[in-house]
């Protein structure tokens, strides 16, 4: 595949620097693949759209504070790193621009700072000196990683913008953003209706975002991902798909791990380990029904995981009526429902 199948014409003032508020109301882009047809609706139409015993499966990461400003030694210039994961030996693999030596310091207050260990093409490994508990480094001196196409400073709202009602385990370095449209009153009309919940683990890293630069999109190598899938969940997939019922899976992130976690219909042993699956169109899905997902950027992973899902020729479609009709993009923006 070619990676220019993956492009469509895009207007960027359709990109949303902030969420709709409640977060239920932002718009829904209905796409059915059966019938090819497109509908309109809000997020909170969501318990009519969807049915008894559907199981809706929601990612429960927790977005790190993962974005640290300290200052170069010696000059003082000012500098950003994105802290994206822990090594075995308490080291973290950082994303830092500019000039760097091993051994250098970047300083976040008189008593802490950032040293770097190695510095590579397109790897750089920094420890952290400081007697503040890992947890507490990060709420003191980190702030959310809003992506880089949202043209503004995180504010003290995006600690709860850029969470969502489902997030308990931290680790992720950007919100699985599907799940940021949901709400209490969403989620108990939801359950009145009848659609049960389970969710699954995966740490947003850096292989969610990971440019393509190759034309040849199986070219493309995914960065490597933590995946949690409990038995109990891999057994209600399996049980809801056997009575004929839907699995939903909020996200992009949310259909990787339980693709990865899939090994038959009849086997729920727990998945718990790294995934680099790259989902393109020709994957055969074992174990999702619809998908809730937001707009996304052309030429990239996540939309040829929605069109390995929805169809290359009915996505592109459908994104075009999107932008005519001027749906809000990315992050937070508005969300679309494939059945």
């Amino acid at each position: 595949m070619e990676l220019s199948e993956f492009d469509f014409p895009f207007d960027p003032a359709l990109i949303a620097s902030e969420p709709v508020l409640p977060r239920d109301h932002a718009r829904l882009f209905v796409l059915d693949r059966a019938s090819g047809t497109f509908a309109h609706h809000r997020v909170s139409d969501l318990p009519h759209l969807l049915g008894p015993r559907d199981l809706l499966v929601v990612n429960d990461t927790k977005v790190r504070p993962a974005r640290v400003v300290g200052r170069k030694r010696p000059s003082g210039a000012r500098v950003e790193l994105l802290f994206v994961k822990e090594r075995s030996d308490g080291s973290w693999d950082v994303l830092l621009k500019g000039r760097f030596r091993p051994g250098q310091s970047i300083d976040l207050s008189p008593e802490d700072r950032v040293v770097v260990r190695s510095r590579e093409e397109g790897a750089t490994v920094v420890t952290i000196e400081s007697s503040l508990p890992r947890r507490e480094f990060f709420r003191r001196f980190g702030s959310m990683p809003l992506p880089p196409y949202i043209k503004r400073m995180p504010s003290e709202m995006d600690q709860q913008w850029y969470q969502t009602m489902f997030a308990e385990k931290e680790g992720a370095i950007a919100a699985p953003t599907a799940g940021l449209h949901f709400t209490g009153g969403l989620l108990e009309r939801l359950r009145q209706r009848g659609v049960d919940l389970v969710t699954v683990t995966l740490h947003v890293g850096i292989g969610t975002f990971k440019p393509v630069t190759v034309e040849k999109v199986e070219e493309h190598q995914m960065a490597p991902e933590w995946v949690e899938v409990a038995g109990d969940t891999l057994h209600a997939v399996a049980q809801t798909r056997k009575a004929g019922r839907r699995v939903v899976a909020v996200g992009t992130t949310v259909v990787r791990a339980l693709e990865a976690a899939s090994r038959g219909a009849n086997d729920d042993k727990p998945f718990r380990g790294e995934t680099n699956l790259f989902i393109t169109p020709g994957h055969a899905f074992r174990s999702i029904d619809a998908l809730i997902t937001n707009f996304h950027f052309p030429k990239t992973t996540l939309l040829m995981l929605v069109s390995a899902f929805a169809g290359t020729a009915l996505l592109k479609r459908a994104y075009n009526e999107a932008v005519r009709e001027r749906y809000r993009f990315y992050s937070y923006g508005d969300a679309m429902l494939i059945l």
